[in-house]
């Protein structure tokens, strides 16, 4: 199995927080690793073997509040980015 490195940009990363949500929850998915989050570039790194966990990731973002580039970056979204920001302070 060949494991492939993708790079997604993404919106609403605001701080070190936005960055310790990202990395403890897309860390648990399966088929994951290598989860990096580049602050100075709003963009996720991360390794997969499969295709359909690129899918996992770029919907768990979206969920968390962190829609990728060009995604539909509504109300709600940022709201999320803002209470997912908040957790990832409390647990550093």
């Amino acid at each position: 199995m060949i494991q492939e490195t993708a790079i997604i940009a993404i919106q609403n990363l605001k701080c070190n927080g936005c960055a310790n949500t990202i990395t403890t929850q897309l860390s648990k998915l399966e088929a994951i690793s290598d989860v990096k989050v580049d602050n100075d570039t709003n963009s996720v790194s991360f390794k997969y073997y499969e295709k359909i966990a690129y899918n996992l990731v770029v919907d768990k973002l979206s969920s968390l509040g962190y829609p990728i580039e060009g995604e539909n970056n509504a109300f709600h979204k940022k709201a999320k980015s803002f209470v997912s920001c908040a957790v990832g302070r409390m647990n550093t």
